[in-house]
């Protein structure tokens, strides 16, 4: 049985998605830059939202991730959660986003975007459905379709991933696997 309630208008409008683009900080991360004495940048993950990602692409929904950092640790949490669609270093994020929907056959009409500050806007204008969470800057919320009652890295990506599974009509069965 599902315990999630979203307005059917934010339903009819996250329907029809087959690529879902996410910014990294302060989407799948909560925005922090954790240095080290050497220099490393440590990056905290929600394992909810890695699951969600996980979900879409059992939903036949492409996450894909363009972000303006790269590293090690970034790139080993995305090899893990199977994220094979990734641009690195990427300021500039509509081109990269025109990249992934050209490899996949998509356009704009079946992308949706989450993201949480100015570099996310072309992306998320774009879109047919965007995302922001919670804490993201007020021009981000602004552009988007949905607004999360999570911040980033604490559960908000799992959100927008939630609202694209119970769109998309699989967010049923796919929780199924779950219940025995």
């Amino acid at each position: 049985m599902a315990h999630l309630n979203f307005a059917p208008e934010l339903l009819l409008q996250a329907q029809g998605i087959k690529v879902a683009f996410f910014d990294v900080d302060g989407v799948l991360t909560d925005g922090g830059l954790y240095m080290s004495e050497q220099g490393e940048t440590l990056k905290r993950f929600n394992t909810l939202d890695g699951h969600g990602l996980k979900l879409l692409q059992l939903a036949g929904i492409t996450p894909a991730v363009i972000t303006g950092r790269d590293g090690a640790a970034l790139r080993n949490r995305l090899a893990a959660l199977g994220i094979i669609h990734a641009h690195y270093g990427t300021e500039d994020k509509h081109p990269a986003a025109e990249v992934t929907l050209k490899a996949l056959g998509l356009g704009w009409q079946q992308a949706a975007a989450m993201g949480d500050d100015w570099p996310d806007l072309p992306m998320m204008r774009r879109a047919a459905f965007a995302c922001a969470p919670a804490n993201a800057h007020a021009e981000a919320k602004a552009a988007a379709h949905h607004v999360t009652a999570l911040k980033g890295g604490h559960g908000a990506a799992r959100e927008f991933c939630d609202v694209l599974l119970v769109a998309s009509g699989r967010y049923a069965d796919l929780l199924a696997r779950y219940a025995a």
